[in-house]
């Protein structure tokens, strides 16, 4: 795992869309939207964008957010989203790989919460994280503007 470059970003936005909901809302990855989104996290020190490189190339990616807060005592939480597997890695052990290192890394950075959101039509994720030790505490909710 590591920090992902701007090299990165095209195989990362094929990554987000290679699943049924991201083909519909992903773009062109030189679509420029992309390039100043991956400013923003990079500019943010509470963002990192991480991938998982395998022989070179990229197997997997996610983002972490560390969220401050004043609940619980100020307490911080880290927020994993974005998770996504190259095809051919999947299966393979890879993704548990990934969510380990992100929840040893929320631990690092002070979190006493790791929490992440999946689109409920996303059974086979839900099952993947469930196995993990995550469990559903909370309804989400959102508005798309």
């Amino acid at each position: 795992m590591r920090r992902a470059r701007r090299g990165d970003l095209a195989q990362i936005v094929r990554l987000l869309a290679d699943d049924m909901l991201g083909q519909a809302r992903e773009t062109d990855p030189g679509d420029p939207v992309y390039g100043r989104a991956f400013d923003a996290i990079g500019a943010d020190p509470n963002q990192f964008l991480a991938v998982a490189e395998v022989d070179g190339g990229i197997a997997g990616c996610l983002q972490l957010s560390f969220i401050p807060g004043l609940s619980r005592r100020g307490m911080w939480r880290g927020q994993i989203e974005s998770v996504r597997i190259a095809a051919g890695y999947r299966g393979r052990g890879l993704g548990r790989q990934m969510i380990g290192w992100a929840v040893e890394e929320c631990r690092r950075r002070g979190c006493g919460i790791v929490q992440l959101t999946s689109d409920r039509r996303r059974r086979d994720a839900i099952r993947f994280y469930e196995s993990l030790g995550f469990e559903y505490s909370h309804a989400g909710l959102k508005i798309d503007l």
